[in-house]
């Protein structure tokens, strides 16, 4: 009897970090993406954050593992798989093992903005509204 139940405590232990979901702002925060959970939940709220590609604005979206989230690291758009949900924010090596990055993070750039010299002086009407239509701003 009591070899079962040892059995099932050495399921239950190991079976959070397989499979399951978690929310989104719990496992940024797990995978140590953000250094707190409210920066997580600020990343989510503000639609920084994709899953799956679609764009995310609750951080109570759930993940689960095989779900792809995408978001800005410093000046890198970073784009990790979801190995496992996580049970607790662990040392870098234990989050390490919550996501799988298939690409190295690529540099963002600013390709489509148009690019100003610092101390260029102010824009041009033409660069006003060159920025304007990039935006989508423009006049309908």
């Amino acid at each position: 009897m009591t070899d079962d139940i040892d059995d099932i405590a050495e399921d239950s232990a190991s079976a959070p970090t397989g499979g399951g979901s978690i929310r989104l702002d719990k496992w940024l925060w797990h995978a140590r993406f953000c250094k707190t959970r409210s920066l997580a939940q600020t990343w989510c709220a503000s639609g920084h954050v994709t899953v799956n590609g679609r764009t995310v604005s609750k951080p109570a979206t759930s993940v689960k593992p095989g779900d792809t989230v995408g978001f800005l690291s410093g000046p890198y758009r970073r784009m990790v798989v979801v190995q496992a949900p996580g049970t607790r924010r662990g040392p870098a090596s234990e989050a390490q093992t919550l996501y799988h990055e298939p690409d190295p993070p690529a540099r963002q750039t600013d390709e489509f903005m148009p690019h100003r010299p610092r101390g260029a002086g102010r824009p041009t009407k033409k660069d006003r509204r060159a920025l304007a239509a990039l935006k989508g701003d423009g006049p309908d």
